[in-house]
């Protein structure tokens, strides 16, 4: 393959819509981020990361050989059609029309959880492990669940969607319909709203967790929303025996702060066994739009170059930032 082929990797998540545009040798050659926005706006903002990337592709003098992109929801990745995404706002959008009015090039679709999941098993904190359970808690909560060494999709596509999980059944209503589900209480969208009901304050989630000595509300909201980490984790724990969990997405950046009293949790739910080892990504907030990356070099046949990537100590390719956005 020429050293000028690249591929887009498209990642949605509830809040941002992040993009790059990646040589087929590793190398990121340029990023871009945008606010996703909600129903046909979202769609707007994934068309527009797309077109930015293949732009800067001929810029750049690359050819873009493939592409892939990664939403939440439940996603059929055969289709490529988002089912369903409540924090979107979407039913039955296709993401492979989408990229392939723009680009010339295979199309790839994935979950954005299960695939942030499968790079941090490729590059990660979890490299080389068979059964390992990924959390990625953003504006929701979605788990890649992996066992024996497979990645687990489910029936319609849906396994892994661990916010929507009751927690507290017949508790706070969630944007999916259902009442108690664990991305109310514990992503961070859900911390900051629950602060807020609490105080008439407005913060977000770092914002509460950097008050937890000072503010008793900002103390009460994080040890229920860690309580409620806690619960589902040990439920996934029950079913699945994982060797490890891996805490990402924007409130892992919490550390301690938040996997302390989640261990704490876990110690007490699963008494009569050990609790799987408890860590903190290593592929940083990027690891959806690294896992994007990795669907791309799938759709354009060359999975196996993908694998020997080499990541340097911050968790992207080597020769990340060549090219801003």
């Amino acid at each position: 393959m020429s050293p000028h082929e690249a591929v887009v990797a498209v990642d949605i998540g509830g809040t941002t819509t992040k993009s790059a545009l990646v040589g087929v040798d590793g190398r990121i050659l340029a990023t871009d981020v945008r606010a996703t926005e909600h129903g046909e706006a979202a769609q707007r903002a994934v068309s527009a990361a797309t077109a930015t990337q293949a732009s800067r592709a001929r810029t750049l003098g690359a050819r873009v050989v493939g592409a892939g992109v990664v939403s939440p929801g439940i996603i059929d990745e055969a289709s490529g059609v988002v089912r369903y995404a409540s924090n979107l706002g979407w039913r039955g959008v296709s993401l492979r029309d989408l990229l392939t009015t723009v680009l010339d090039a295979p199309v790839g679709v994935g979950h954005d959880a299960r695939s942030a999941g499968i790079a941090e098993g490729v590059f990660g904190a979890v490299r080389g492990q068979a059964s390992y359970v990924h959390v990625s808690i953003g504006t929701g909560i979605a788990a890649s669940l992996v066992v024996a060494g497979r990645a687990v999709s489910g029936h319609e596509g849906g396994a892994g969607e661990l916010g929507h999980t009751p927690v507290h059944p017949g508790g706070e209503p969630c944007p999916c319909g259902q009442r108690g589900c664990l991305e109310v209480y514990a992503s961070g969208a859900g911390l900051a709203r629950r602060y807020e009901q609490r105080t008439g304050t407005a913060r977000t989630a770092a914002q509460v967790a950097a008050r937890l000595e000072e503010d008793r509300a900002a103390g009460e909201v994080w040890s229920e929303g860690a309580r409620a980490l806690a619960l589902g984790l040990a439920t996934c724990t029950q079913l699945l025996d994982p060797q490890t969990i891996v805490i990402a997405g924007g409130l892992a950046q919490a550390g301690d702060l938040l996997l302390a009293p989640v261990r704490a949790g876990l110690a007490e739910l699963l008494r009569w066994r050990e609790a799987p080892t408890l860590v903190v990504t290593t592929l940083g907030t990027d690891a959806a739009r690294l896992g994007a990356a990795l669907v791309a070099m799938q759709a354009a046949g060359l999975a196996d170059r993908a694998a020997a990537w080499d990541l340097g100590a911050t968790g992207v390719p080597a020769g990340a930032g060549a090219a801003g956005g």
